[in-house]
């Protein structure tokens, strides 16, 4: 079967589009975010003089460390070690929720759902276009990242939909231009009932009957719209009216925009899918001049060794994505693209997106060395007094291999099988208790089951508190005594480093 050849002088131009791309429709959107009522822009306004800070890219810049430093298919506990370390300060909505989870012993995917009213939000399909580089011309493989990095906060919710969406969408984007082929792809990797799915055909259904642009942002406000403005399901509606009925670069980004609620995520989200497509070169001057190359990092991200320009960023994306082409069986690099006959039957492959989807999210992901072991709760992560619980244990996906646990003095344990159990204790429950698990080779790793007290819900549409002063999450704020951050244990380089 001949490879996808992707073109390095092309590549290189596509890339610069997407960040550039997003950096434009992020600064462009930031002043309105959550206005929910329509706008008139054509240009920025106000006129910027450097790019807004944002954490649409300050997250990935996370990422780009994390899998420089670690290999390109990190576990999903790697993805946690960094987001705690260097994006532990923000508080807003999934991502405040998420670490709330983290500081209580959870692990994701279950510390991405538990007790976490803002799955369905825009945090995860704002960061999907770093997966879509390293993966070009591989949407499905891109997706599966996208699952990985989205079980962090939005676990089981529209948000995970959104983010394989997307990044599926801008994989396929490096080799094809067709906008409904490219939509059509993404719609291939998520469910046919998520309200993502149907919202974007939704849209799609608007344009292809000619309703006005203003029609088809009002029935997409009124039948999907929601009470928090960063809701992803009437986002994703808008970032594809603005795709749609727009004439041009610009103007797609201000349709999408004008459109009202998370506009730094629509108009950074849809910046960039159009500057794949066309590539840097064709961005006008006159929306390019404004941001420049600077890259602006959000006081809440620490210092990631993030790169300052987008130039750089360009070069270092570009290297993690030779690195993954090399080891890709179908796809490769060379000095002009090449594209096989079968192309579009390979960009609808999905199985590696239904594959992710079926994983289960009621259970947390710990190392143990170089393999990765996941403590599946089998329901929430709570033991209720005199209700038993089965629980088991997989290792690198095997749930066949024998394993002991050790629980809680008070509480009994029948073994069910190799690596089955089931728990129950009739008295009260503390509010965090350890579950090791223990190989047969004397490995251990240690897991949390809440108790009732500690699973007492929140406010659906509150946030976790944050420092009246800094406005950063309190427990890791500006205003807390400086200290060295704790160490945590980095998994051994990847054979592909």
């Amino acid at each position: 079967m001949s490879k996808i050849v992707l073109g390095r002088d092309e590549f290189q131009d596509k890339v610069a589009g997407c960040w550039l791309g997003k950096n434009i429709g992020g600064t462009l959107g930031m002043p309105y975010e959550g206005k929910r009522y329509p706008q008139g822009l054509t240009y920025f306004e106000p006129l910027p003089d450097k790019p807004a800070a944002n954490d649409d890219l300050d997250l990935q810049l996370v990422w780009l460390k994390m899998l420089e430093e670690q290999g390109l298919d990190p576990s999903l506990a790697t993805f946690a070690d960094y987001w705690n370390q260097y994006t532990a300060r923000y508080p807003w909505n999934e991502y405040g929720f998420f670490m709330r989870n983290y500081d209580r012993g959870l692990r994701p995917p279950v510390a991405g759902c538990f007790e976490n009213y803002f799955v369905d939000e825009m945090g995860s399909p704002i960061r999907s276009e770093l997966w879509a580089v390293l993966h070009a011309g591989d949407p499905q493989a891109a997706a599966r990242m996208a699952w990985k990095d989205s079980a962090i906060d939005h676990a089981g919710g529209e948000g995970t939909y959104g983010e394989m969406f997307w990044a599926a969408v801008e994989a396929a984007a490096f080799v094809e231009k067709d906008s409904m082929t490219l939509i059509r792809i993404g719609l291939h990797m998520i469910p046919l009932s998520c309200h993502i799915a149907r919202v974007i055909r939704e849209a799609i259904w608007c344009h292809q009957n000619k309703l006005t642009w203003g029609d088809a942002r009002e029935r997409i406000a009124t039948r999907f719209g929601h009470l928090q403005p960063c809701n992803a399901i009437p986002n994703h509606g808008f970032t594809i009216i603005g795709w749609l009925y727009g004439r041009d670069f610009g103007d797609c980004l201000c349709q999408a925009v004008n459109c009202g609620y998370d506009t730094d995520c629509t108009g950074a989200t849809l910046g960039a899918v159009l500057g794949i497509i066309s590539g840097r070169s064709a961005i006008p001057d006159k929306w390019i001049k404004p941001v420049g190359d600077d890259i602006v990092l959000h006081k809440f991200t620490r210092d990631c060794d993030a790169p300052p320009t987008l130039t750089e960023l360009t070069e270092r994306t570009i290297a993690l994505a030779e690195r993954a082409t090399r080891a890709s069986s179908n796809r490769a690099f060379g000095e002009t693209t090449q594209l096989p006959a079968d192309l579009l039957t390979r960009l609808f492959q999905n199985q590696l997106a239904r594959e992710s989807l079926q994983q289960d999210i009621h259970v947390g992901i710990e190392r143990m060395g170089n393999q990765e072991v996941a403590f599946h709760y089998g329901g929430e992560p709570v033991l209720w007094p005199g209700i038993g619980r089965e629980v088991w244990v997989t290792i690198d996906g095997d749930d066949q291999q024998r394993v002991e646990i050790n629980v809680p003095h008070s509480w009994k344990v029948e073994r069910l099988g190799a690596a089955r159990f089931h728990i129950i204790h009739d008295g009260s429950v503390e509010d965090q208790n350890q579950i090791e698990v223990r190989t047969s080779d004397g490995q251990s790793v240690v897991f949390t089951m809440l108790g009732p007290g500690a699973a007492q819900g929140f406010p659906a549409g509150d946030n976790v508190r944050a420092c009246p002063r800094c406005g950063a999450r309190i427990e890791a704020c500006f205003c807390q005594p400086v200290s060295k951050p704790v160490a945590f244990q980095m998994l051994a380089a990847q054979a592909d480093r």
